[in-house]
């Protein structure tokens, strides 16, 4: 038996999520937010921690600096049940990433300091351990600018290991989306854009057609709808799932988490609706706390929440 369910490696920081800021942010005044939250960040360690909070073993591979950020991220996803022990320290000065959220009632800027995030490298990876598993995840395709080169290098040798390969962009920052995604993505089992990235990604005017492109490529496409739910193309095969009312706080990290509900039954070969329900859920139970992994470490919440479907 594999040691993981799935192995990650990417990033791993915290954020800052800022609450109660005006709309706009006028320059050289001092503005006053009303709540603050630091929590733990980035999409791929948001994606490990509800992971292993839904029952998956999870091994994660990143690199952080020597500093309170890097030790804090670190020691939150270790007690969230991740293994964290082929986590790098960097010893070339370089601090651990932070984003900053400013969160507002329809909109929010992201602002990143990328650190570390960099300079994880090729070089920092451990295959056997990466390989150690039955899956394995990848986000921040563009944040990832130490491996965003190798990356088809890395897929096809976990893919040649015999593991499933699944793949969530989220954003570019530069708003080119290419650097060798389509050649990524010949190894790509699963593909997790939102409905954005999506259309970014293809050109389509709008979420269907550009589902049925990518689903040309990808065996799955599962495009994530926010308040709409979720749409999957299998070949020609479309199916919608409709999303989880609950109460809202805030939407950081509902992506990641919609990732890990779809994968937490993906890698225990439910079937698709199955799957596409568990994301929804996932991806809903997130926003009814701050941040994207604080509701999942609410066990006892969890549990009620998702019942015995985990």
């Amino acid at each position: 038996m594999p040691l993981f369910d799935v192995t990650i490696a990417g990033e791993l920081n915290l954020d800052l999520i800022l609450y109660g800021l005006p709309e706009s942010l006028p320059p050289e005044r001092e503005l006053l937010a009303d709540r603050m939250m630091l929590t733990l960040g980035s999409s791929s360690a948001i994606v490990a921690h509800n992971l292993a909070a839904l029952g998956c073993r999870v091994g994660f591979q990143s690199k952080i600096g020597d500093d309170d950020f890097g030790r804090i991220a670190l020691d939150r996803l270790s007690r969230g049940g991740v293994d964290v022990e082929k986590v790098v320290r960097g010893e070339d000065g370089h601090q651990t990433g932070l984003t900053v959220i400013v969160q507002r009632q329809t909109l929010r800027n992201i602002l990143t300091y990328p650190g570390t995030i960099f300079e994880f490298r090729f070089d920092d990876l451990d295959f056997e351990y990466l390989t150690s598993a039955r899956h394995f995840h990848l986000s921040s395709y563009y944040l990832q600018r130490g491996l965003t080169n190798h990356i088809p290098e890395i897929f096809r040798r976990i893919k040649a290991a015999g593991l499933t390969i699944s793949l969530d962009t989220n954003d570019d920052p530069e708003d080119g989306w290419k650097s060798g995604l389509q050649e990524a993505l010949r190894y790509v089992d699963v593909f997790l854009p939102n409905a954005r990235e999506a259309r970014k990604i293809t050109g389509a005017p709008d979420v269907e057609t550009a589902a049925a492109s990518l689903a040309e490529h990808v065996p799955l496409v599962v495009v994530k709808l926010g308040e709409a739910g979720a749409l999957a193309q299998r070949g020609r095969e479309r199916l919608v799932s409709p999303p989880v009312r609950v109460d809202f706080v805030d939407p950081v990290g509902a992506g990641d988490s919609f990732d890990a509900g779809f994968l937490s039954q993906y890698v225990r070969g439910a079937d698709l609706q199955t799957c596409l329900a568990s994301a929804n859920r996932a991806g809903a139970f997130s926003t009814t706390r701050p941040g994207g992994t604080e509701a999942f470490r609410e066990l006892d919440r969890l549990q009620s929440f998702f019942g015995n479907k985990f």
